[in-house]
């Protein structure tokens, strides 16, 4: 009887493996435990498309910027800034994963000292790479039919936009920091709008790079684009200063076809700037593009 007794308790004292899944990241694919239940979040479309799954998370970055993501984030526990991880507190935490990603992707490697750390990063693909990272938490937390259900949803919304541009002329993607400008196209951090959506260029030759092409007001009226998208950096960051709307009400953005047409379409500016690629922000950004070539 003791011989079955301290058998048994040998067995229970063993340590229990955790099923594994094959996941792709940024980097790769990589071997992970399934359904981690501690979770350190370092990327906001991570957070954005995990919160659309109903994935609970324990450790958050600071701040959200987000107002949809807000209530899920209050229960959370700080653990840094997207720069800047508090390593200390991810120490306490002990999570059994760490998911970091586009602006704290340079800390995967420090991140990984403490727990194991994927790098979520949505690339210059921002489509292809939202529904990628959409399809790994699916399959990393066993929710694989609700993220084929969101997919499908947005591939709907997708074409429901591709059809309301079609055919309505040249977009310009611009963002205001304050009284300055920048337009980005295909290249830029924007650039699915054009590519997803088939929207042509109204200036082909725009800088392809993360921070845009420093343009003037006269930049706006030679290219006189048919939709002018814009995105508000300060409102995205929650810094003070001149927001879009007064910036662009000048003279000589009046003159542009968007202006004249009421196709100049303020986007939310912290889903498609702090969070691009998360399923729910790319969704709330084509809301808005259809709104607004509707109202137009």
């Amino acid at each position: 009887m003791f011989r079955i007794i301290a058998l048994i308790t040998a067995t229970l004292a063993q340590p229990v493996y955790a099923q594994s899944v094959s996941v792709d990241t940024f980097v790769g694919t990589v071997e992970i435990a399934a359904q981690p239940d501690n979770i350190a979040v370092f990327d906001i479309a991570a957070f954005d498309t995990l919160n659309a799954l109903g994935v609970s998370v324990e450790g958050l970055v600071r701040p959200v910027f987000l107002e949809y993501l807000e209530t899920a984030a209050k229960d959370t526990v700080p653990v840094g800034s997207l720069f800047e991880p508090d390593f200390e507190a991810v120490f306490a935490l002990k999570p059994d994963l760490v998911i970091a990603g586009g602006r704290s992707s340079g800390q995967v490697s420090e991140l990984s000292r403490i727990a194991p750390t994927i790098d979520m990063t949505i690339g210059e693909d921002t489509v292809a790479d939202g529904l990628a990272r959409l399809a790994s938490y699916g399959v990393l937390f066993d929710k694989q039919a609700q993220a084929a259900e969101l997919a499908a949803g947005f591939d709907s919304k997708l074409s429901d936009v591709r059809a309301a541009v079609a055919g309505q002329g040249s977009a310009l993607i611009v963002m205001t920091n304050g009284p300055k400008v920048s337009a980005y196209g295909t290249g830029g951090r924007f650039g699915w709008l054009h590519d997803a959506l088939n929207l042509p260029e109204a200036v082909e030759s725009v800088e392809q790079n993360t921070h845009g092409e420093a343009i003037s007001f006269e930049f706006i009226r030679e290219a006189n684009p048919d939709i002018l998208l814009v995105v508000d950096r300060l409102a995205a960051v929650g810094q003070d200063g001149d927001s879009a709307r007064t910036t662009l009400d000048n003279a000589l953005v009046h003159e542009t076809r968007a202006w004249q047409t009421g196709r100049v379409i303020y986007l939310s500016p912290a889903p498609i700037y702090i969070s691009g690629g998360g399923i729910q922000s790319m969704t709330v950004t084509l809301d808005e593009i259809l709104a607004g070539m509707k109202d137009g």
